[in-house]
């Protein structure tokens, strides 16, 4: 996924060979420090071509050959979750400076590491859409409250089981935007085709969002989703509450992200066991009560930290200015 979008951006790509070690057998962990041994080989030629002032970081195994490689160069990370993963605390090792979303996640590395807390970074035309375009755009009315409903890029099959089955309920409340991930697209269209329900032209869906994200951010009174570290920055910043559903299987990420804002008052959140018997009644707590739903928005946009890819920019550019200097003094 990351070549295919690094590519639409017209952005230069390399790719090194990686694999995991936390986690797996011992019949794959051989293979997999093989990997691991090669794509530090691999790093290394891309180094020495490329030359670069700086290294930044945001995680996954594929990280750390390119940082056990770039040793002698200056090493930024950004850690996107509030609790760094395996790889970023193997990798801070080397790093030059740390940044961060929130000050909570400074106990996570050693007292001893320049930490910089500069927000979570967000697309800059993610915020361009006025209400009235984003409603054109999305075929949407003023008469509900709109509900967007949003997996990821692959989608998030409990939730979308979640919404089919409790359709109905959730039309009487509410006009959907419903952005299922490739997965699940074709069942959720065939669920949506099927239906005879009165109030189902309020459901609205796309198997991926691609500019118009902004747009369904931007309408939205509230948002079903997971609670990867992306809810940490795009949810701030349209001020928009949610209802979080961290993904069981990914450690503990999900959740201590989503704790993080439910303890702002800014989200709610339902385990993915309890999903599909709790989400009705969650949606009505929330878009039935409007005093709730203001200060639930009034919470989340104070999280919010727009300038979070500037911040992030100065540090790169601070280290990159700082070995520019060494190297000329050598």
């Amino acid at each position: 996924m990351e070549r295919g979008l690094i590519q639409h951006a017209s952005i230069p790509y390399r790719s090194i060979q990686a694999a995991g070690v936390h986690g797996v057998g011992l019949r794959t962990l051989p293979r997999n420090l093989v990997k691991l041994a090669r794509g530090t080989s691999e790093a290394r030629r891309i180094l020495r071509e490329f030359n670069p002032d700086v290294l930044f970081f945001t995680g996954g195994f594929v990280s750390v050959p390119m940082a056990l490689a770039g040793m002698p160069h200056p090493q930024v990370i950004f850690v996107p979750d509030l609790e760094p993963g395996l790889a970023i605390k193997a990798i801070s090792l080397f790093a030059t400076t740390i940044t961060l979303v929130a000050e909570s996640s400074k106990k996570f590395f050693s007292a001893g590491k320049h930490m910089v807390v500069t927000g979570y970074p967000t697309r800059k035309n993610l915020n361009q859409w006025t209400r009235e375009a984003a409603l054109a755009a999305l075929e949407l009315h003023e008469r509900k409250p709109v509900l967007f409903v949003f997996g990821g890029s692959k989608g998030a099959r409990s939730i979308n089981q979640a919404v089919m089955e409790n359709l109905s309920a959730l039309l009487e409340i509410a006009q959907i935007v419903h952005v299922s991930g490739e997965t699940d697209w074709e069942v959720v269209k065939y669920h949506k085709d099927g239906s005879e329900d009165p109030n189902i032209a309020d459901y609205h869906i796309a198997p991926y969002l691609h500019e118009e994200m902004g747009a369904a951010l931007r309408v939205a009174d509230l948002v079903i989703s997971r609670a990867g570290a992306s809810t940490l920055g795009e949810f701030p910043l349209f001020g928009l509450p949610a209802i979080l559903v961290p993904y069981p299987h990914a450690w503990r990420y999900q959740k201590v992200n989503a704790d993080f804002l439910v303890s702002q008052g800014a989200a709610l959140m339902i385990e993915d066991q309890n999903l599909k018997r709790d989400l009705v009644e969650n949606v009505r707590e929330v878009l039935g009560n409007t005093e709730k739903l203001q200060q639930m928005k009034h919470n989340m946009a104070r999280i919010s930290t727009p300038d979070a890819a500037r911040n992030i920019y100065q540090v790169l550019q601070e280290c990159a200015s700082a070995n520019k200097y060494e190297r000329g003094k050598n």
